[in-house]
Order: structure tokens, then C-alpha cells, then sequence
């Protein structure tokens, strides 16, 4: 191959979203051999409905719970708190629907969403606190309240499973409004929001100013400390959003299940979609693309069969495997190792020309 034409394609492959977009494409074509009709998608009833539709929608709670930690993760902390705050917002909002005497009232259902939100706000600004004022380690602040918040979201249920009836509350979760679901809508909102205000504005490279390095960044006069502690209240907002969604496609909260180890997934979303978990740097497209995967990939899961004893195996081999793929040190070993090869294998296949001149 030229220089000419290998130029332009290293280019293309040093692009961020690139290895993820590949893996993405991979895996949805994957899907194929097992689902022919994988890619269609119908319109019936005025809905749209399709295994690419199920993805998005299922995939959203996971996008908005990525989305705030990819924030964290860009001034260089963590939040393992956002699968407790998952359940606790779908239980405050469950069990006020629930214990109102008009359920299925717009005022109910808005009522619910502010509790849940409002709460969220006081969880991520303890987080922020304990972080960015008291100096305690952003996985041991945010772990108290991974424990803790999942004995919280137990006990605002009172260990049960709370059950709801409302067509507003089922409109975030498991409704649809302009022929997709709503759930598809919100979360791309947030996200087209978030990418407007972290990148055109200067927000964006003050958070990787920050997670880069916090001592030169107090320095020329940045306050380090509020932006943590926003990220924080940033990181529970999109988990509270997260948990009215799951409760809401169910049309229930479980304070047990809701969101379980939701935090590990949005972790290795970040981390797919090329986020350096040093801080200093972020992608958001690249955290989409990420959790996207992460639902192809349990989708692929359910679609060929995988038993479920085995699935936690076969989602950590892929997730491995994707990770070495977009790797630029992997890469540049396998690639050494080819070029090694090559060079070794070109003295023995002139060793017979070699012999025919001496003759």
C-alpha cells in the first residue's frame, strides 16, 4: 500500500469514535445471522417498533447514567453511587404516585418527577462535598452512598415492590410521543444539551483543565471545587432520570433490583467510548457509542441464546476484547510483530533464486 493511501486511512483510524463505531457496526451485523429481520423497523399504531428501536430504547436509562459519570470521570473522579440513586428516585416517585389520591393526574406525576429530582440534587451535592470541600477519595465518598442509598431505596419501599398505574408516569419509561419512544427523546435531549454546553462553551475544557491537573488549574484562577461538586449534582440528576425511566417502563419500584450495577456498566461505557479514566479528557459521542454497545451486546446476549448463568462471562471476553482493539499500544505491538514476521520470512523465499544463480 502507498503512503499516499495509508495516510488517509491511519487518519481515519486515529479518529476518536472510530474503534467504537467499528465495534458497534460489528456487533449489530452479528445479529443478523441469528435475526434476519434484525434491521427492520415497522410502523404500527403509530409507533415505530424494531430490534434497532429496543436497542435505543432500552439502552437510554444506560446512555444518561454514562453521561453524567463520563463528567466525573473528565475531572478525574468516580461516582459508584448512580445504581442507589437509580433506585431511590424510582421509589420516592413510585411510592408518592402511589399513596395519591389522583394517580393518574399530570400534577401527581410532575409532583413525583420534582421529589425524585430534588433528591437526587441533595445526593450529588453530599457527593460533591464529601469530594471537592472534605478531600475524601471520590470511590470511597461515592461508595458509602452505593451501600447505603440501595438500604434507603429498601426502606422507602418497605422492602416490597411498588406497583403503579398512571399513563403520565408510564410516558417516560414505556410511552411514545412523536411515533418513538419517549424515553429515546429525553435522553437525546440531555445528551444534545450537554454536548451544547460543555462544547460551545468553555465549560468542557475547564472540566478537562481540572481532571488534567487540579493544582495548576486552582492556580490560574479556576474554581475546581464548585466544578466537582457540579459534576457530582450533574452525575444523580441523570441517574434520578435514569430511575424514573426503569420504574416507569415497569410501572414499579424495586429497591433491590432497580438499577443494580447499572454503575459498573456506565463505567465501561466511558470507558469504551475512549474516555481516559485519568481524567483530562472526555468524549460524549463516544460514551453514546459506548453504551450502546453495552446493550447490543445483552441483546446479542438473548438473541443466540447465551444461558443466563453464562452472560456476565461472554459481555467481559467481548468487553476485553474491544478494549485491546482500541488500544493504540496493542495495535502498534501486533502490527511490530507483523512487519517482525515479513522481514524474517523474505531471506528464505530468496534462498532459491539465490541458489539457481550459483548453479
Amino acid at each position: 500500500m502507498s503512503t499516499a493511501t495509508a495516510s488517509p486511512v491511519k487518519a481515519v483510524t486515529r479518529y476518536r469514535l472510530f474503534w467504537p463505531a467499528v465495534v458497534l457496526a460489528v456487533l449489530l451485523l452479528a445479529n443478523l445471522a441469528f435475526t434476519p429481520d434484525f434491521f427492520a423497523v415497522h410502523l404500527q399504531g403509530g409507533h415505530l417498533y424494531g430490534s434497532l428501536i429496543d436497542i435505543l430504547h432500552f439502552g437510554a436509562p444506560l446512555i444518561l447514567v454514562s453521561l453524567g459519570m463520563t463528567l466525573v470521570i473528565a475531572t478525574g473522579g468516580i461516582d459508584l453511587s448512580v445504581g442507589s440513586t437509580v433506585a431511590i428516585a424510582g421509589a420516592l416517585a413510585c411510592l408518592h404516585i402511589s399513596q395519591s389520591a389522583s394517580p393518574g393526574s399530570l400534577g401527581t406525576v410532575l409532583t413525583a418527577v420534582g421529589i425524585a429530582l430534588g433528591t437526587a440534587l441533595v445526593l450529588g451535592f453530599v457527593n460533591g462535598v464529601l469530594v471537592a470541600r472534605i478531600g475524601v477519595q471520590p470511590i470511597i465518598a461515592t461508595l458509602i452512598l452505593m451501600v447505603a442509598g440501595r438500604g434507603v431505596a429498601q426502606l422507602i419501599t418497605d422492602g416490597q415492590i411498588i406497583t403503579v398505574t398512571s399513563d403520565p408516569y408510564k410516558l417516560i419509561g414505556g410511552g411514545y410521543w412523536l411515533t418513538m419512544p419517549f424515553a429515546i427523546l429525553l435522553s437525546a435531549v440531555v445528551v444534545l444539551a450537554t454536548v451544547l454546553l460543555t462544547r460551545s462553551t468553555a465549560l468542557g475544557l475547564l472540566l478537562e483543565s481540572v481532571g488534567g491537573n487540579p493544582v495548576a488549574s486552582r492556580l490560574v484562577g479556576i474554581r475546581a471545587a464548585r466544578l466537582v461538586a457540579l459534576v457530582y449534582v450533574f452525575s444523580a440528576l441523570c441517574a434520578a432520570l435514569a430511575g424514573l425511566m426503569v420504574s416507569s417502563n415497569v410501572s414499579a419500584a424495586d429497591g433491590n433490583n432497580a438499577g443494580l450495577w447499572i454503575e459498573l456498566d456506565a463505567i465501561l461505557a466511558v470507558v469504551l467510548g475512549g474516555t481516559s479514566l485519568n481524567g483530562g479528557r472526555f468524549s460524549i459521542g463516544g460514551t453514546v457509542l459506548g453504551a450502546l454497545i453495552i446493550q447490543t451486546l445483552s441483546t446479542t446476549v438473548y438473541t443466540i441464546g447465551i444461558p443466563p448463568e453464562t452472560t456476565l462471562v461472554f459481555k467481559a471476553f467481548v468487553v476485553i476484547v474491544v478494549c485491546l482493539i482500541q488500544s493504540p499500544a496493542f495495535r502498534a505491538k501486533l502490527a511490530g510483530r507483523g512487519a517482525r514476521a515479513r522481514r524474517t520470512a523474505r531471506p528464505h523465499a530468496a534462498a532459491p533464486k539465490n541458489r539457481e544463480v550459483g548453479a
